[in-house]
């Protein structure tokens, strides 16, 4: 069973972001603040569950919750301040968005800069242990996943309808062929290799 939170007493948001390894897309995160008493068993880590049960659990967590938002770093801005900042950068716009105040954050990981002057603690595995974590790592997921699959109707030959912008074979194959494209992250090793550079132009 999940925890409900780690600061007693304190209203809490819980962290987490999608996206980080794409070679793709924006990065997404997602702030939630739970009823102090608030219990799902259903709720888990994001990548332990189906894509339908995710989508179920994004509709209960919206309803049920304090407070949510979603926060997203472009893959321009990740070129431009690395995927560590961007990530955390993104975890902090979700945070300005809520509605309510959180007195303290929790986020899912090892890294973050704190947040104006609420404490703030990391949490390896968090997703799997804190329920308003899990419940941010499913909304920055499946938010992701709406924002990737519509680029995907532009874009189909990436098949970012099924890897999301994550680099499988098909994609960086599809780089090969086609190049890239706007949304393309040009500060990652897009095609796996030292040996072959792209021309990314200006």
């Amino acid at each position: 069973m999940l925890k409900n939170h780690f600061y007693e007493g304190l209203t809490e948001a819980g962290c987490d972001e999608a996206g980080r390894g794409c070679l793709a897309g924006s990065v997404y995160a997602a702030a939630v603040i739970l009823p102090p008493d608030y219990q799902n068993g259903a709720l888990n880590d994001s990548k332990q569950l189906t894509e339908k049960r995710r989508y179920a659990l994004r509709e209960q967590i919206e309803r049920d919750a304090v407070a949510w938002a979603v926060g997203v770093v472009t893959p321009e801005e990740i070129d431009e301040i690395n995927i560590l900042n961007a990530s955390i950068l993104a975890m902090h716009r979700a945070l300005d968005a809520l509605k309510v105040r959180p007195e303290a954050v929790i986020v899912d990981g090892n890294r973050f800069k704190p947040y104006r002057d609420l404490p703030s603690t990391t949490i390896v595995k968090g997703d799997g242990k804190y329920l308003s974590i899990a419940a941010a790592s499913i909304l920055a997921k499946t938010y992701r996943d709406d924002y990737m699959n519509g680029l995907a109707e532009q874009f189909p030959q990436y098949d970012w309808k099924s890897n999301k912008g994550y680099p499988t074979k098909k994609h960086r194959d599809a780089i090969r062929k086609f190049g890239i494209t706007p949304f393309h992250r040009k500060s990652y090793n897009l095609l796996g290799t030292e040996e072959l550079f792209l021309d990314f132009g200006e």
